[in-house]
């Protein structure tokens, strides 16, 4: 994954269900789409009926937006499926392509691989493009090595937004550091 974090920004974030998903997700999405950035997600579980029941019940600038993102299960997590999602992404003047994915841990890490191997492969595509890639792990689906996830990440993503993981997690630095 050394090369993924040359060409993006990888970001965690922790989920109890998936209303505790999409209800920590939407404000940040909401911001991110302000600031025109390009939302790609890539999901091992349907919340689309989520997304919509919240946004229908807040009053968000970007509804119709939010509401475009495809938020359906994506058909795997193969290079063939995640080339599929990057074939629209351009480069916007700058602006920032976040991709989401959520999952077991197994499919977090298949899939940001084949992030990888796209970003590789695409060349020239991807070379003037900022990444982050947000990975969202199920509580129940890592056994609680936490640590393990929080080292190949920069940084953390709740409901307060995006933070470094030092600030959400007191001490970790030093953690890190000894060992």
């Amino acid at each position: 994954m050394e090369s993924l974090k040359k060409s993006a920004e990888k970001i965690c974030s922790f989920y109890v269900s998936d209303w505790h998903l999409v209800t920590m997700i939407l404000p940040y999405i909401n911001k991110e789409l302000n600031e025109k950035a390009n939302i790609t997600t890539v999901l091992e579980k349907d919340i689309k009926d989520n997304i919509k029941t919240l946004v229908l019940k807040l009053n968000l600038k970007n509804e119709k937006e939010i509401l475009k993102i495809d938020w359906k299960k994506c058909q795997g997590r193969k290079y063939t499926e995640i080339t599929k999602k990057f074939s629209n992404l351009e480069e916007r003047n700058g602006k920032t392509n976040i991709v989401f994915v959520n999952g077991s841990k197994d499919y977090i890490n298949s899939v940001n691989k084949n992030i990888e191997k796209l970003l590789k492969k695409g060349g020239n595509k991807f070379k003037n493009m900022k990444f982050k890639i947000i990975n969202c792990y199920e509580v129940t689906e890592f056994n609680g090595n936490i640590k393990e996830i929080l080292d190949t990440h920069s940084k953390i993503l709740n409901t307060a937004g995006e933070k470094y993981i030092s600030e959400v997690f007191e001490g970790y630095s030093e953690v890190k550091e000894m060992c």
